[in-house]
């Protein structure tokens, strides 16, 4: 199956290389130098202004894809030798305020009337740049990959301002080419704009996007047309120092109070216009806001995304290669128990279609676990085909540094080495209807330990009402990935899924329509050992508010045992068979609301013949634009025969955030986990006092739930300067 699958994905992939004209190449609009000092302050009072061309008529691309947008919005952009500009008019759809979910720097896309900017320097229609505004001024940036996915967690320099009307709201906004990518001599780009007025419940662009596709598809980019090439950003060095003080305690250990006082250093070298080296030194990474906890009835690891700015540019040459579960290089996996030294990552692109990533990370040796010294090396390589589809390969390396265990020892034993090498296809056709994975990896260890093999192959056809997909994988049991995630070794596995959408003509109903799709795990005798089967009904409204209704069939045989409460207790035997029927629910309100909610349901069975109730929710107020509350909080009930009985997990997690300005932040997160017995408090100040540059002063706590003892907390106050040289 593996075979004919790759030769339809390079089949389809040489079809779409033959129709390699853009799709939207008709769209352009031409850039010239600024005629005037332009001030960023929300007023388009300047000349410059006035001579810059406009782009309006914008399409709309939900409810419907086949017409104008209602809604107006024209765009004028302009440069200088240092700075990108852009100012848009927002004109009102109608009457009343503006509805924003709050201040917060890179918000939520569906909860805030905004504006954003798809910038594609290359015009590869795969890699990008994201900037944007919600209508109270609230910042959005982002790295674009993969044709039109954004990562939020990537920060850079740059300012705007937005004013608002009683008939529209203006954002202005300056650039700097030193923040972006961007190769020398290109004078056109991709670039498009989308706006989401949610009185309206209009989402339009200005390049038309098919409504089955996010308006930051780059395959539907216009083009943005310099009268010269765009100048370039000259030595571009920034080094971002910061300072920090602290202290913890372990209270529950006993153990005495610790401080902390450290330095470290980033450094950002701009080798080219499109080639980037990164630097780190004694990396701290205190302000990262802390994972969302969930009960955890799995059997195999959970995943959590990295949110460390150092690891995001260009990330997903690394963090995209194979598939959710099938990853041989993930970034959390450096410094999660270890500190980290230094570190370099060199990225970026050589030329339109070559693109490269090359990282070498250096962790300190920890003595109480017995854990050397190591070294991380990942280099990729992208080589774009046909019009976006490209090949990839990846080589992973963990080397542990003067490390001679004694086997006869009591302490851990870590394996002197693990590499992995890795090659893949990604199809993505120019209209985007086809898109596809093909892919191969080859891990090494010590002794031939750990020497495994993977290949694994999906395609996917989506029209604005079909979508199907095929997907197959198959992982070996020695196959290892030391510095990657995956989860579930020894199997072979296949996954359709099929799916249509209805679009009435109704004043209510944006679409419905059923989704249908299975999973089969086997294993290397070809015996089946798991089956996934679910079907689902989704309703999705104009108002953006959206209902699905399923239901679903399990089959488990467990390779190895399994306690199905998680918590410790007795385990199910290895062979044990289960089978359950379930049906559930899911439902989220309109956003357009102050108070909004959300809830999700599943009954059913589950384990030895058991029962499973699961309920969740969220609640969410706000007062616009400075205040935003949530709670969430799900339940589960586990009803099995002895000696597990009766167990309920609940899962609270209340959250307050605070946005005084645009600039200083406020949040408090409470996380109450009973599966974990713990109770965690993480509140976080942020300043941000100039573009970049920011205090942070972050507090954690974490208790028993019962009689509320606290186990241990911590106290950091951390200052961070990005200095251009």
């Amino acid at each position: 199956m593996s075979k004919y699958l790759l030769l339809l994905l390079l089949n389809l992939g040489f079809a779409a290389s033959l129709s390699a004209q853009k799709i939207n190449d008709s769209y352009r609009l031409p850039i010239t130098k600024a005629s005037s000092e332009i001030l960023i302050d929300g007023v388009m009072d300047e000349k410059a202004w006035a001579d810059a061309a406009v782009a309006t008529d914008f399409f709309m691309i939900t409810p419907m894809d086949t017409s104008f947008a209602k809604v107006r919005t024209d765009v004028r952009m302009s440069y200088d030798e240092e700075n990108l500009y852009l100012i848009v008019i927002n004109f009102h759809g109608m009457e009343g305020p503006y509805m924003v979910e709050s201040l917060r720097r890179d918000f939520s896309f569906g909860k805030n009337d905004n504006f954003l900017l798809f910038m594609d320097p290359f015009d590869d229609q795969t890699n990008g740049f994201s900037f944007g505004a919600n209508a109270a001024g609230a910042q959005w940036d982002g790295i674009m990959f993969n044709g039109g996915s954004i990562d939020l967690s990537w920060d850079n320099k740059w300012v705007s301002k937005v004013t608002n009307y009683e008939d529209k709201w203006v954002f202005e906004a300056s650039i700097p080419f030193k923040s972006i990518r961007y190769k020398k001599g290109i004078t056109e780009w991709g670039i498009n704009f989308s706006r989401l007025d949610l009185k309206t419940t209009e989402k339009s662009g200005w390049a038309p996007v098919p409504r089955q596709f996010p308006s930051a598809s780059l395959a539907y980019t216009g083009t943005l047309v310099w009268d010269s090439p765009p100048p370039e950003a000259g030595a571009n060095i920034s080094v971002i120092p910061y300072a920090l003080g602290g202290m913890s305690k372990d209270i529950e250990g006993g153990g005495d109070t610790e401080y902390r006082k450290e330095v470290g250093l980033d450094a950002k070298i701009s080798l080219t216009s499109s080639l980037n080296l990164d630097l780190t030194v004694n990396p701290d990474f205190s302000q990262v806001e802390v994972d969302r906890q969930v009960t955890n009835l799995d059997r195999f690891e959970l995943f959590f995304p990295e949110r460390r700015q150092f690891f995001l540019e260009n990330g997903d040459l690394f963090a995209s290669f194979g598939y959710a579960t099938i990853r041989p290089f993930f970034s959390r996996r450096i410094g999660l128990n270890a500190p980290i030294q230094f570190g370099a990552r060199f990225s970026g692109k050589i030329n339109k279609d070559w693109r490269i990533g090359a990282m070498n990370m250096q962790t300190g040796e920890v003595s109480e676990s017995s854990l050397p010294s190591q070294n991380f090396t990942v280099v990729a390589l992208q080589r774009q085909v046909g019009a976006r589809s490209n090949i990839g390969a990846i080589f992973v390396n963990k080397l542990s540094l003067k490390y001679d265990p004694d086997p006869e020892s009591d302490k851990p034993i870590y394996s002197q080495f693990n590499r992995n090498l890795g090659l893949e296809y990604n199809l993505a056709s120019s209209n985007n209807h086809w898109t596809g994975k093909a892919m191969v990896l080859q891990s090494f260890g010590p002794d031939n330990v750990g020497n495994g093999f993977v290949h694994a192959a999906n395609l996917k056809y989506a029209t604005g009402n079909l979508t199907w997909n095929w997907q197959h994988e198959y992982v070996s049991e020695s196959y290892t990935a030391e510095v990657g995630y995956v989860p579930r070794r020894g199997y072979y596995k296949i996954a359709p899924t099929a799916g249509y959408l209805f679009f009435p003509k109704s004043e209510k109903i944006l679409s419905h329509g059923p989704t249908a799709g299975t999973t089969f795990f086997f294993n290397k005798q070809g015996e089946k050992t798991d089956n996934t089967t679910l079907l689902s009904y989704s309703i999705k409204w104009r108002s953006q508010s959206s209902l699905t209704v399923f239901s679903g069939y399990d089959y488990i045989k467990l390779l190895r045992p399994f306690d199905p409460t998680n918590s410790g207790n007795e385990t199910l035997p290895v062979g044990s068979e289960h089978t359950w029927f379930s049906w559930g629910t899911e439902y989220t309100s309109k956003p357009q609301s102050v108070f909004t909610y959300a809830f999700a349901t599943r009954m059913g069975g589950y384990y030895a013949g058991g029962e499973r109730y699961f309920v969740s929710g969220e609640l969410g107020y706000r007062f616009q634009p400075y205040v935003g509350i949530t709670m969430t909080a799900n339940y589960n009930q586990i009803l099995l025969p002895e000696p597990w009985n009766t167990t309920t997990y609940w899962l609270v997690g209340p959250r307050v955030d605070v946005t005084m300005t645009n600039t200083l932040f406020f949040t408090a997160f409470v996380q109450y986990n009973q599966q974990m017995n713990n109770i965690n408090l993480n509140t976080r100040f942020q300043w941000r006092f100039k573009p970049a540059s920011d205090i942070f002063l972050v507090y954690t706590d974490n208790y028993l739930p019962a009689p509320f003892n606290t186990k241990n907390r911590s106290l950091v106050l951390k200052f961070t300067y990005w200095w251009n040289v």
